[in-house]
């Protein structure tokens, strides 16, 4: 079946944003009145997950989890010296639109943080839909987001691809019924990935061009 929309994962995939993240969110959970400096390499594997399932995994809860977002997205920003696009990610996307392929992202970032974001990287014109965290909408490994962005760009799941750094963007796309592609390069352990058995495991996002031209 031909592939016609690639669905992106934002952090560990398209931005290497990992101490921008990890900085926020100290700064944040200080600012609540949290005063836990979470394990750098443990919080590091967890990117990508919802922040309130990473708070359940260090052993506490933030009181006002409204508040805490808030704050979090009103600082992020201020640490975005930290945050790069990762090699080749301009290319392959630009690369997706001359094939006429969709281009879509889902994240588990808010909606209005995620379109800010691609912006600020001047991606965010060349994306035919955006999947940030939206109320009363499940979170990867849910399977919903991604069927419901595959229904706002008019593309059958069948014919879509979700690359990810992280076993929530893998399991997410087998839930749904799209093919996955897992890299490498971001958030986990190589090992990890390989557990979850993607279709595809690729060590550079300009591998997503082979892929797609060896399609059968």
């Amino acid at each position: 079946m031909q592939i016609q929309f690639v669905v992106f994962d934002l952090d560990g995939t398209l931005v290497s944003s990992h101490e921008t993240i990890y900085k926020a969110t100290l700064h944040a959970l200080k600012e609540v009145g949290i005063e836990n400096d979470l394990p750098r390499d443990r919080f590091m594997n967890m990117i990508g997950m919802h922040f309130e399932d990473i708070f359940s995994e260090f052993g506490f809860k933030v009181p006002d989890f409204e508040d805490f977002l808030k704050i979090y997205k009103s600082i992020y920003f201020d640490y975005m010296e930290h945050s790069v696009l990762y090699q080749d990610v301009e290319k392959i996307i630009d690369w997706l639109r001359i094939q006429n392929k969709k281009i879509g992202l889902l994240t588990t970032k808010g909606q209005d943080q995620a379109e800010i974001l691609l912006k600020h990287f001047n991606l965010f014109s060349r994306f035919n839909g955006v999947m940030g965290r939206r109320p009363g909408i499940a979170h990867k490994p849910s399977p919903e987001p991604l069927l419901k962005l595959c229904g706002e760009v008019g593309v059958k799941i069948e014919n879509t691809i979700m690359v990810g750094d992280s076993e929530l963007d893998v399991e997410c796309g087998k839930n749904a019924g799209a093919i996955t592609c897992a890299v490498t390069y971001g958030y986990r352990e190589k090992k990890i990935l390989e557990k979850t058995n993607p279709d595809f495991l690729i060590d550079n996002i300009g591998d997503i061009e082979y892929i797609l031209n060896h399609e059968k």
